[in-house]
C-alpha cells in the first residue's frame, strides 16, 4: 500500500511526494492495516515510504537505509528502489533484486 491514501498532485499535474502534513494524516491509517495484516516483513519501495516508516528526516538518503535489516512496529523491514526509479535507472534494477533475495533469505531463516 501507499504511504498516503490520496495522489498527491503538484500544480503542474504531476505526481509529487506526500509533504510531512500528509503523511501525518495518513500514518494512523497504514499503522491499523499494518496491525491488522501482521505481515512477516515489510518492504519499503523508495525514499518516501522509507523515511515515512521509520520516522526519519524527508532528506535521508535511501542509499544510506539499503543493505540493512531496520524495524518498523517491532517487524522487520528493507528498504529498496521504488519501481518508478527503476524504470529512469534501469542499472539499478539489480540492486533492488539483491534487496529482494535479503529479505527472502531473511524470511527463510526464521
Amino acid at each position: 500500500t501507499n504511504i498516503v491514501k490520496c495522489r498527491p498532485v503538484g500544480t503542474d499535474g504531476r505526481d509529487r511526494p506526500p509533504t510531512a502534513d500528509e503523511v501525518a494524516a495518513c500514518m494512523p491509517y497504514l499503522s491499523r492495516q499494518i496491525d491488522l495484516i501482521r505481515p512477516d516483513i515489510i518492504v519499503a519501495l523508495g525514499e518516501t515510504a522509507a523515511v515515512s516508516l521509520l520516522g526519519l528526516p524527508a532528506d535521508t538518503a535511501l542509499a544510506s537505509l539499503r543493505d540493512k535489516l531496520h524495524l518498523h512496529a517491532d517487524l522487520p523491514l528493507i528498504v529498496t528502489y521504488h519501481p518508478t526509479h527503476l524504470l529512469r535507472q534501469p542499472a539499478d534494477k539489480a540492486k533492488s533484486w539483491r534487496d529482494l533475495c535479503g529479505a527472502m533469505s531473511f524470511l527463510d531463516g526464521r
